[in-house]
């Protein structure tokens, strides 16, 4: 199946990016391939992001796929978001971004 934006062939660096961009959505899919995580918790793990983003960010990602929303039945109810085995094959390709950034943090945090 070919996919199209107004009439034109999306490449697969388009489809990726419309997935994973932004300043947030790496840094929750980093987050999420340690496991289930609450909303609360991933707030606590990701300093600077809001509600409203977090919550724009993490329905992105659901919409694409890419993590689930799992609501328990409880008082008060429980919602862990986990990434899918689409969104684990998106981690496993951002694992060499995060070594990037670790082999040349030194340059790319130093003044310019």
């Amino acid at each position: 199946m070919t996919i199209s934006d107004a009439g034109h062939e999306v490449c697969g660096m388009s489809l990726a990016i419309d997935v994973v961009g932004g300043k947030w959505k790496l840094h929750l899919m980093w987050v999420l391939g340690d496991g289930p995580q609450r909303f609360s918790e991933i707030r606590r793990l990701l300093p600077g992001v809001s509600e409203k983003v977090l919550t724009e960010n993490l329905r992105h990602l659901e919409h694409h796929g890419v993590l689930h929303r799992e609501i328990y039945p409880e008082i008060p109810p429980r919602v862990e978001y986990t990434l899918t085995p689409l969104g684990q094959t998106l981690r496993t390709a951002l694992a060499p971004l995060e070594d990037w950034g670790n082999t040349h943090r030194t340059t790319l945090t130093s003044p310019v």
